[in-house]
């Protein structure tokens, strides 16, 4: 296992753990509490972690069991994910809280001996470590959406340096689900790290730049906030269009978040 992956590892777990620990002590009606994501309450959040962790696994180990997610998933490709999720939360908190912890343990173990090769997914066949770097970046989303239901506050950590290089990764996938052309030379990006440090991708001499707080690239890429909420700032006019457009998590393009 490299050390990249063994990192992004010990940081999937972190997050995981972090919600877990807001999560656990929840009463039954405070499963239910309504997040920002429409007809989604907390346990369904939780729940939908759940199952992509376990389907992430069967990408890696079961071509047989994952076909059969396909299949599901195309039979309803507007509404299979949130039906697995609605479903899985009817459960009683315990149980979801122990399938959870379950499953995000066995990909974690799944994904640490993995080997080099690709696994298939809803989108592009990713590796490991881009697999990680995802199941990541889902869960400190989600997480977001429990925190801001629940009335409290994610702290933002070094952990987000994965996410924000996954949001500079699929710089193109955004223009593409756009149906617009991805630019031909890459930005140079300066991030404001959580402890003031900067986190700097692509090349010095760029044409056109993106700089301000890593934790909004984060947010804006998850579509967690409205890019007037960030202090994102862009020069050129496809980096400008990216901060309108930048999603780093796979389907056509979501709603985002309104302006406040």
């Amino acid at each position: 296992m490299s050390d990249v992956l063994t990192e992004v590892l010990d940081d999937l777990t972190g997050e995981g753990d972090a919600l877990e620990a807001l999560v656990a002590d929840l009463d039954a009606e405070a499963w239910r509490t309504p997040t920002p994501a429409p007809g989604w309450d907390v346990a369904t959040q939780v729940s939908h972690l759940a199952w992509t962790d376990e389907v992430a696994v069967l990408a890696a180990t079961d071509k047989d069991g994952w076909d059969v997610v396909v299949l599901r998933a195309m039979a309803d490709p507007a509404g299979f994910v949130d039906a697995e999720a609605i479903a899985g939360a009817e459960v009683e908190p315990a149980e979801l809280l122990a399938r959870w912890r379950s499953g995000r343990r066995s990909l974690v173990s799944t994904l640490a001996v993995y080997g080099a090769g690709k696994m298939p997914w809803f989108g592009p066949p990713m590796s490991a470590t881009s697999m990680a770097t995802a199941r990541l970046m889902e869960t400190w989303a989600h997480s977001l959406d429990v925190h801001e239901a629940l009335g409290t506050e994610l702290a933002p950590t070094a952990r987000l340096r994965h996410i924000a290089h996954l949001a500079v990764r699929t710089r193109d996938f955004a223009f593409m689900t756009n149906s617009l052309p991805a630019p031909a030379e890459p930005f140079r990006i300066d991030l404001v790290a959580p402890d003031d440090d900067v986190w700097t991708f692509g090349p010095e001499d760029a044409a056109q730049t993106v700089t301000g707080s890593a934790l909004d690239l984060c947010l804006l890429a998850t579509q967690r906030t409205h890019r007037a909420a960030t202090d994102l700032n862009a020069s050129g006019p496809d980096a400008d269009r990216w901060l309108d457009i930048a999603q780093c998590f796979a389907g056509p393009p979501g709603a985002g978040r309104t302006a406040t």
